[in-house]
């Protein structure tokens, strides 16, 4: 049997993402060596662990680290989403990775599609002029809004979270466009959906939900020039990541035009510092980055890594295997 440990910071998410159960499921198929951070991993004199499983708070490893601490490790099993942090160096050492990108894009799709359809119904205007302003502007504010039929709904990226929100919306009556240059022509015959710049995508459309890849390349891609093209009743929503966002300008497009409303589930930096003006602005919606796994939904992610070390030992395919191709353009 291979032998295995847990690896991350987070103790605590650890046991979350891999309850009992998962846990016990582990040292049946494995030589389980249990948890460890970093420091208590290199200090353990271990070197001979095949398989690590981990979650949020990988630690990021160099790669002479990878080749001194772990001389006999085929695979990293993540339970969680983005893998930027620490693939590239296993990867480049010939250790494969797997992560739960497409269990942890479950939930945050859910939310998408369900902030979507409350956005086309003037929800968030609505609600807070409500108890500002009274019913009367409410319901005003709330009939200039065309609701769930028709309306004109921006994508921006396709990855895996983009094309399940996409999927979702099939059972409503909008027109879906999509800006992501890696989208195959057959996935969009497949699914209806129209490709569009991003000027488009901000000029013509209700409501705009970020999903770009998590990258270099697109730190500071939504900018003013785009912001500014939002419609009088235009809804942004971010659960993305908050670098890909010039905050500055999307505060200025808000002030601009008080009837957008930006849905912000992640920043930059993240928590929003204190005495930031979106803490004032009523058509500001901040959550704490709870699109992704919560509460049970977390045991799907370990989970899905329990099933693909199976899969791979079975010799069987991996369905959530990671590529060096594939860091150029996942979240």
């Amino acid at each position: 049997m291979k032998k295995s440990i847990i690896l991350t910071e987070q103790r605590n998410s650890a046991t979350r993402v891999y309850d009992s159960e998962l846990r016990s499921e582990i040292a049946s198929l494995t030589e389980f060596l249990g948890d460890f951070t970093k420091e208590e991993y290199i200090s353990s004199g271990i070197r001979d662990v095949e398989v690590i499983f981990s979650t949020w708070g990988m630690e990021h490893y160099t790669s002479e680290e990878i080749k001194r601490y772990f001389p006999r490790l085929e695979a990293v099993y993540y339970g969680a989403g983005s893998v930027q942090q620490f693939a590239r160096e296993f990867l480049e050492c010939g250790i494969r990775v797997h992560s739960s990108w497409a269990a942890n894009a479950v939930p945050v799709a859910e939310y998408t599609v369900a902030q979507i359809i409350l956005a086309n119904k003037g929800f968030f205007g609505s609600s807070y002029r409500y108890k500002k302003e009274g019913h009367g502007r409410a319901w005003d504010h709330f009939q200039s809004f065309k609701g769930n039929y028709n309306a004109k709904i921006g994508i921006i990226g396709a990855g895996m979270i983009g094309k399940m929100v996409i999927e979702r919306l099939k059972d409503y009556k909008l027109d879906v466009l999509v800006f992501d240059p890696f989208l195959s022509e057959e996935y969009i015959r497949e699914h209806g959906v129209h490709m569009a710049s991003l000027d488009e995508i901000f000029e013509t459309c209700d409501v705009i939900s970020n999903h770009l890849a998590n990258n270099d390349d697109t730190a500071g891609m939504l900018c003013g020039k785009y912001f500014d093209k939002m419609l009088p009743n235009a809804v942004f929503i971010n659960t993305g990541r908050g670098r890909q966002v010039v905050e500055s300008d999307l505060v200025r497009a808000l002030k601009d035009c008080p009837d957008r409303v930006a849905i912000l589930d992640v920043t930059w930096p993240e928590p929003v510092p204190k005495g930031h003006e979106f803490y004032d602005m009523d058509n500001v919606i901040l959550t704490p980055h709870i699109a992704g796994s919560m509460g049970l939904e977390v045991v799907r992610m370990g989970k899905y890594m329990i099933d693909e070390f199976k899969r791979y030992e079975a010799g069987e395919k991996c369905l959530y295997s990671v590529s060096l191709e594939m860091l150029k353009t996942m979240a």
